[in-house]
């Protein structure tokens, strides 16, 4: 049964006015930004300001979930599970303009360096399936484990990274062969993945077993793993799901699931920092272009939470839709 959605408390104006203008005061919110977040219910993407404050909505293809944007910002993809379709946005107009035909139950995708090739779970299929983007067509199919999920192409575009929840594998594609070369065994149902800046390593979220593995992506074995731990909480309730990191590679922020926390990780130690309380299933995540703030998506409780990243606490809660999937920033 789905949880009741938890509504913050409507804060006084004068107490409002006061944590706007401490955030502006810290540079937290300083520069113009667009959030935005695909709703999975409503079938829309929301747009907000960088204080959260919503400014429009776009009406797109069938429970978007997973979104990018076009190398040149100009396009906002969406890959929607239930009309399996990539709907392709017009960032300038706020329009969906077009879509790209995909497999059963598509979920997370990556491009290709040069943003022309659409690499994608479908879930349903167990395959990545890599589509053109501008003829539309499906180039090829890579068999993957059981409900692949998680997809990440390297920056050279030679290989892909893709999940499998069932198998709790990675699979290590060569994407000119077309052929999974590598199954890297990590935890239970590994959902998605960070490469950090320098590309030595890449985490991987294991959603059941409450932890991340980190691999040497030179051997692509596992070289650590960090755990989770919250008091008060079993190991069954902290379920790691979104991952992002910040560009000097000191950092990485984890969303934690059915905990309602995300954690702060020191990359280099592997040591959780801090654990900050966001909504119901914390799920996705996106930093502002200051990394002062944490924009995470909370998929029980139908909001999205603005975190400080510097004092690691919460700044304010809003509503983001119908089961908020994804939050992208743009500055």
């Amino acid at each position: 049964m789905r949880s009741t959605p938890h509504r913050p408390s409507v804060l006084r104006p004068l107490a409002l006015a006061a944590v706007l203008t401490g955030l502006l005061g810290s540079g937290a919110v300083a520069h113009a930004q667009t959030v935005y977040v695909s709703s999975e219910k409503d079938h829309k993407v929301f747009v907000f300001d960088a204080n959260g404050k919503q400014t429009g909505s776009i009406d797109v293809c069938k429970r978007p979930r997973h979104m990018m944007f076009s190398p040149d910002k100009a396009r906002l993809y969406v890959s929607c599970g239930d009309s399996n379709q990539l709907g392709v946005v017009d960032r300038s107009s706020a329009k969906m303009v077009d879509t790209v035909p995909l497999g059963d139950s598509p979920e997370i995708f990556d491009l290709s360096p040069d943003g022309k090739v659409a690499y994608v779970s479908i879930e349903d299929e167990n395959v990545m399936a890599a589509y053109d983007l501008a003829t539309k067509k499906p180039l090829f199919e890579v068999k993957t484990g059981g409900e692949p999920e998680g997809i990440l192409v390297t920056r050279d575009g030679k290989f892909a990274y893709v999940t499998s929840e069932e198998a709790n594998l990675v699979h290590l594609v060569d994407v000119a062969a077309k052929k999974v070369v590598k199954d890297i065994k990590v935890g239970n149902r590994p959902r998605r993945f960070a490469m950090s800046p320098d590309g030595k390593e890449l985490w991987v979220t294991n959603e059941l077993s409450a932890n991340v593995s980190v691999l040497d992506t030179t051997t692509h074995q596992v070289k650590a793993t960090i755990d989770f731990k919250i008091q008060g909480l079993r190991e069954a309730d902290i379920t790691p799901v979104g991952i992002v990191m910040t560009r000097d590679g000191k950092t990485a922020w984890v969303s934690l699931g059915k905990a309602n926390h995300v954690a702060e990780v020191d990359m280099a130690t592997k040591q959780v920092r801090r654990t900050v309380l966001a909504g119901k299933r914390a799920w996705g995540l996106a930093l502002n272009k200051a990394e002062s703030v944490l924009y995470v998506t909370n998929g029980l409780s139908d909001d999205m939470t603005l975190v400080d990243t510097r004092q690691g606490k919460a700044i304010r809660t809003v509503a983001a839709g119908r089961v908020p999937h994804t939050p992208l920033v743009l500055e």
